[in-house]
């Protein structure tokens, strides 16, 4: 999804997913109790902040085509 821009080390990973959970925005998905794979899903919550992320970030952009006379 990033087009190889983001790279994250193990540790890296794991404390934003530790994070995360903590927040609330994930939740672990049902899975075999046997499988060592472990799968999350974005909750309501998580979802209504990306949405809100979004809205900042449109408005970011907003005001820099604004700047640079683009808009």
């Amino acid at each position: 999804m990033s087009q190889g821009r983001l790279v994250l080390g193990p540790g890296t990973l794991y404390g934003a997913i530790n994070t995360l959970l903590e927040k609330g925005w994930i939740e672990p998905k049902n899975q075999d109790d046997h499988s060592r794979k472990k799968e999350y899903q974005i909750t309501d919550l998580g979802k209504d902040v990306v949405h809100a992320e979004l809205l900042r970030l449109e408005e970011l952009v907003r005001n820099g085509k604004r700047i640079i006379g683009r808009e």
